[in-house]
């Protein structure tokens, strides 16, 4: 065997290993990359496809009309939010366990210091903008009796309003539709929750392209510069090793599922062997953005269900103002009429609404209360099971995985042909 020979077989398996590195270093960047959808529309194309088969319609921008690339995990948001409840949120609590979990006792008292210090200025405002002429014309005293009767009772409302959201939580906020849409509107945190929960096993799929390409080429080198010498024989072995490589690294992160002895060697995937470091880290991507006190304050008030929390807080607020006005009520009532001074009583209970959310927006005050979402997820994620555990991942690409072994296979074709260009 002459020099050249041998240095040609040998490139074989190195050569392989690059391209398996290649493979799955660019298998991994569509998974993320780009965040939005990057091509042309093609005039006609979005009817056209309905004709082609199902996993040809799931490919990025396909059924909108446009040829190009989304990253699989971006342009699946609603699908990975939906996952991200039903295979692990889910498991975790309802909503009403998160809601006790951020401490309505301490949402109670952001909201009295909210409130105190614009209490008084909501009472006049309210009060001049829509019975100026009885309010002024209220003796000081009444008017002052009123204002000290609403601090003194303010307590107890808040008291009152919290216990009954938490109360209610379950019917007022639903989570699966709250994590779904904000993974639509910020495709991106999509990508922050798979690339935070499997960055070891994203870095470990490229690192073993290479490894499985190196030698899975050993054998290609044989096979098509000793035995045999057709030239397609590398290119059609270069579409095994990239389907292959890919095939393998992706199984190796899941499979088994539960810890198996072969030959004396325990087998377990290897994402789920760090199911207590990743149960801490996906904890804090999800307290930190997705189930959030502010999150829940804007569930609660522009929701789907935003109608009955609306009407649960006004309800406990109206006699409020009865209780307020206290001895003075008759005085009042008559001042107004009957029809006025229901009116002022839905006034004051409609701009309680805004101090009921005010509280949540505070950043300080969700950084604080997040830290107790994140010890509930990762102490529960921690007593999942292995099936469990392994859906919240496997679940997101499971459908597009053939993508991968596809978008491989192409690669190892290619590198295949360029081999022969190089070496002959």
């Amino acid at each position: 065997m002459s020099a050249g020979m041998i240095f040609t077989v040998v490139s074989v398996p190195f050569f392989t290993g690059a391209i398996g590195y290649i493979t799955n270093w660019t298998g991994v960047w569509m998974l993320f990359e780009p965040v939005k959808f990057a091509g042309v529309k093609v005039p006609g194309l979005s009817k056209l496809v309905r004709a082609f088969p199902r996993k040809i319609q799931q490919i990025p921008g396909i059924m909108s009309g446009g040829l190009g690339w989304q990253g699989i995990v971006p342009s699946r948001a609603a699908k990975m939010g939906s996952i991200a409840v039903d295979k692990g949120i889910a498991k975790v609590g309802s909503a009403k366990d998160f809601y006790e979990q951020i401490e309505p006792e301490r949402i109670a008292e952001q909201m009295l210091e909210s409130a105190r210090g614009e209490l008084r200025e909501t009472v006049e405002r309210i009060m001049q903008r829509d019975h100026p002429d009885v309010w002024n014309d209220l003796p000081p005293q009444v008017r002052e009796r009123v204002h000290a009767r609403v601090a003194e009772q303010l307590p107890e409302i808040v008291d009152s309003l919290t216990t009954e959201i938490g109360r209610n939580m379950d019917h007022l906020l639903d989570a699966k539709l709250m994590v779904i849409r904000k993974m639509e509107e910020n495709p991106a945190l999509s990508n922050k929750v798979f690339r935070a929960i499997g960055r070891k096993e994203l870095r470990l799929i490229i690192n073993l392209g290479f490894l499985f390409g190196f030698l899975f080429g050993i054998p290609t080198a044989v096979i098509t510069e000793i035995l045999f010498h057709e030239w397609w024989l590398l290119p059609l072995l270069g579409v095994f090793i990239g389907w292959a490589t890919n095939y393998l690294a992706i199984w190796m992160i899941f499979e088994p599922i539960e810890p198996k002895r072969i030959l004396g060697v325990k087998m377990h995937g290897l994402f789920l062997r760090r199911q207590h470091e990743v149960a801490d880290v996906y904890a804090l991507v999800i307290s930190e953005d997705v189930i959030t006190l502010k999150n829940i304050g804007e569930e609660l008030m522009v929701g789907p269900q935003a109608d009955r929390t609306r009407a649960l807080i006004e309800t406990l607020m109206r006699p409020a103002v009865d209780r307020a006005v206290g001895s003075a009520r008759p005085l009042v009532r008559m001042a107004l009429g009957s029809r006025e001074y229901a009116e002022l009583r839905e006034s004051v209970a409609t701009a309680a609404v805004e101090y009921t959310v005010t509280p949540m927006q505070d950043p300080d005050f969700n950084r604080q209360q997040s830290k107790r979402i994140r010890r509930l997820f990762r102490d529960r994620m921690r007593e999942m099971s292995y099936k469990d555990f392994s859906e919240m991942l496997r679940t997101v690409i499971k459908e597009d995985e053939w993508l991968l072994y596809l978008h491989g296979a192409v690669l190892g074709f290619g590198g295949g042909l360029i081999h022969l260009a190089v070496f002959g």
